[in-house]
Parts: C-alpha cells; structure tokens; sequence
C-alpha cells in the first residue's frame, strides 16, 4: 500500500508563491511517472503537471510558464513550486501515481 500525503497549501496573495510537497511511503516516484491534479470549486479533477521517469515534464495551458514540476527521488517526495497565483488558481491539489491520491491540500488566492 502506498500513501501520499501532500503539504504546503494555504492562504497566499495573487502574484505570490507557494511549493506544495507530496511525500510517499514508498520509492514509487523513482519508478513511476507523477503527476498533480487540481479540483476546482464545481469543476472535474484536472491535470495540471505531469512528470515521467527521465524527467520530462507537461504542464496544463492554464499553468505552463508559472507552474514547476519536479521531484526528489532521495526524499520520495515531488514537488509543485507555483508563481505568479492567480484567484482562478484557487483549487484543492492532489498529488497522483498510478491508482494511488493523496488526501488534497487547499490552496486559496486571494487579497
């Protein structure tokens, strides 16, 4: 069984920054690719960054330029740095790897 547990979520000001973590159980990020999911307020779960195991990353239109995937096999644990937040970017995140969610971390943007 594997669990994620993602971290860095809260209140931040449009313009601002935030580095949301997700730490596994196990080395899964070393042997699968990953990938972060938002859900917003009455909308479906959608991906926004995906990173495989060579490294190569894709990111949504909507995060491309502002948004940074990447991770830390030494730590199992990834990362999604995000700048320049934006209100619409106000969304609960998850971390993802094959069948297996974290529990989502809040992220609001707002003055």
């Amino acid at each position: 069984q594997v669990q994620l547990v993602e971290s860095g979520g809260g209140l931040v000001q449009p313009g601002g920054s935030l580095r949301l973590a997700c730490a596994a159980s196990t080395t899964i990020f070393s042997i699968h690719p990953m990938g972060w999911y938002r859900q917003l307020p009455g909308k479906q779960r959608e991906l926004i960054a995906r990173i495989t195991l060579g490294g190569s990353t894709n990111y949504a239109d909507s995060v491309k330029g502002r948004f940074t995937i990447s991770r830390d096999n030494a730590k199992n644990t990834a990362y999604l740095q995000m700048n320049s937040l934006k209100p619409e970017d106000t969304a609960v995140y998850y971390c993802n790897v094959l069948d297996y969610w974290g529990q989502g971390t809040q992220v609001t943007v707002s003055s």
